[in-house]
């Protein structure tokens, strides 16, 4: 089997890892606010309870993305991470009290902190002009596990029996039944996943090693420089490129070295174009989450929707920003990442500012009512996979490849915690619809503002760019 049949298989896996993260959270979402008031649980412990998984998360994908940059593997990372999975749905199925209840979430958090680690991976082994598509698809089948998740609901329901000394019921049998299709997943990764070698030694680039004689001082350089070169770099070049440089020695990488030796975190992560993708990744997330909070108590308010209702209504905004993703996954092929975030910020602004007119006061009969909200949700999930998608492939583009892993890991801890705060914003303010939806128009307005300002800056680097050119054009 060559590379790029192994490329392809693991593609697939790393699809249904995401999908089962889409699966696992589409099943525990309806049950478990009751399930915590078997185990008299007070109310606030189903904010903790969702809370928890985000926060293991947030604080565990930079460490196993150091660990991927380090060992350059990543598939010893994923059977180990899914371990978490699988001990933490089966503390859920067991579900003796709250706070076992409380710790399985927060078990289960840790095995997603491996994200950072395979969007790492999915970089490394990706050509830039094609990461973005690759990005959307990922994307969209943790989106098709959220609208496939409920379907398993319909049988879960159903169970009542004992499994030994443990009982089997609607409320326990998420946990059981998630438990079982991690384990499964162990299997499918051992089978056909593969740690294949980066695209970089591959293709027409190759990685390169310029190593300057300057002063001491400079060798704490960062990684990607900016006006001046820096002492210990990697980078990019053409394959037809002479390499002429007259100060510098080059010859190919042959074994991986320590990423991080001349890494600096200050000027990784505090340059113009990261500070403005993180910040997108946080209002994106910190919006769709708030959303998700506004969402049901408004359906109930105004429209009366019964648990069928908001089901029917998830499913079909689950299947609309499916479309959404594979719609940008043929744009991003015809224009640049920053062209498709910006026409991602103009439809969430138009979204925002649509809500705040017709759906904070909401005046007319019925229907018009109902046409208003959901003109509202669709534009507002319209341009979730336009945001989503670019600015994680712009920020796997503007920051060093050595360091993915790393780098992945604080971005989606970013993100880790705008799911943690969206909904505790939205959750006090669902009867001040103007407050709420405000403050999520100005963070829109102020990340729009700040990526006009950068718009230059969000680029992939020119060394990138000319590897990339060279691909293509062989």
């Amino acid at each position: 089997m060559d590379n790029h049949q192994k490329r392809n298989l693991t593609f697939i896996t790393i699809g249904l890892i995401f999908m089962l993260s889409g699966i696992e959270y589409a099943v525990i979402l309806p049950t478990i606010w009751r399930y915590l008031q078997i185990l008299e649980a007070p109310p606030y412990f189903l904010g903790l309870g969702l809370s928890a998984f985000s926060l293991s998360g947030l604080l565990t994908g930079p460490l196993f993305g150091l660990w991927s940059d380090r060992s350059k593997t990543t598939k010893s990372i994923v059977l180990f991470s899914n371990l978490f999975e699988i001990a933490g749905n089966f503390l859920y199925f067991i579900g003796y009290s709250k706070w076992l209840l409380l710790c399985s979430r927060l078990i289960a958090g840790i095995g997603a902190g491996a994200g950072s680690s395979i969007f790492g991976f999915l970089t490394r082994s990706t050509r830039p002009e094609e990461r973005a598509g690759i990005f959307a698809a990922i994307m969209a089948c943790r989106q098709a596990g959220l609208l496939v998740g409920p379907a398993f609901n319909l049988f879960l329901r159903l169970c009542d029996f004992k499994l030994g000394p443990f009982v089997v019921n609607k409320y326990t049998s998420p946990g059981i039944f998630m438990c079982l299709l991690w384990v499964l997943l162990q299997f499918v990764v051992l089978a056909i996943y593969w740690d294949v070698p980066p695209m970089s030694s591959e293709g027409g680039a190759m990685m390169v090693e310029i190593k300057q004689e300057e002063g001491a001082e400079e060798e704490e350089a960062p990684l990607m420089g900016s006006d001046e070169e820096p002492a210990h770099t990697y980078r990019a070049v053409c394959s037809g490129q002479s390499e002429t440089s007259t100060s510098s020695e080059t010859q190919p990488v042959r074994k991986a070295s320590n990423p991080f030796k001349n890494f600096s975190a200050s000027r990784e992560f505090l340059r113009e174009e990261v500070v403005v993708l993180l910040t997108a990744q946080f209002i994106t997330l910190f919006n769709q989450t708030a959303l998700e909070t506004m969402v049901t108590p408004l359906t109930q308010r105004y429209f009366s929707f019964g648990e069928l209702g908001n089901s029917l209504m998830y499913s079909l905004c689950g299947v609309e920003v499916i479309l959404g993703f594979f719609f940008v996954r043929w744009l991003s092929r015809k224009v640049a990442d920053r062209v498709v975030l910006a026409v991602g910020l103009v439809i969430c602004c138009t979204a925002c500012i649509w809500c705040l007119i017709f759906l904070c006061n909401p005046r007319g009969g019925y229907g018009w009512e109902l046409s208003a909200f959901i003109i509202g949700v669709f534009l507002q999930l319209l341009g979730l996979p336009f945001v989503a998608v670019s600015q994680v492939s712009l920020f796997s583009k503007v920051t060093a490849e050595k360091t993915q892993g790393f780098s992945q890991g604080v971005r989606r801890s970013v993100g880790g915690l705008a799911t943690i705060l969206g909904p505790l914003w939205a959750g006090g303010l669902t009867n001040n619809l103007y407050i709420m939806l405000g403050m999520m128009l100005a963070l829109l307005i102020m990340i729009s503002v700040m990526t006009v300002l950068s718009y230059d800056q969000l680029t992939e680097p020119r060394a990138v760019q000319c590897a990339a050119s060279s691909d293509s054009g062989g």
